[in-house]
């Protein structure tokens, strides 16, 4: 699971507990000038995955680590689909993130609400 908050001027999204050794990240800090938006959306992890290089990926159990589609890098932090949250991102090392979070509607009005005010 990950923790999503905003520190002046940064999207920073915290990995928790195991998940850390499984994505090989633990934190990751974007600019809100980069962040494009945010969704919730559950039927993500029917979505081809692509070519793992680093992560892990167990179906039905975890996907996480960095992999590659359609000559982009997409991030995943996810167990329960229920929970995911799409991230999109222009101009940083990732495409996308793909994270679980306890409250994806919330984490995803703190985000839209920061781009909005960041662009204000």
């Amino acid at each position: 699971m990950a923790k999503v908050h905003i520190d002046n001027d940064t999207l920073i999204i915290e990995i928790e507990g195991l998940d850390k050794l499984w994505a090989l990240r633990s934190r990751l800090e974007i600019p809100l000038s980069n962040v494009r938006g945010a969704t919730a959306d559950p039927g993500v992890t029917k979505e081809p995955k692509g070519i793992r290089a680093p992560g892990a990926h167990l179906p039905g159990v975890i996907t996480a680590g960095t992999f590659h589609i359609d000559g982009e890098r997409v991030f995943w932090d996810v167990r329960d689909p229920a929970k995911a949250v799409v991230i999109e991102l222009r101009d940083e090392r990732y495409a996308r993130l793909i994270v679980q979070v306890a409250d994806p509607r919330a984490a995803v009005d703190l985000v839209e609400h920061a781009i909005t005010r960041s662009t204000t």
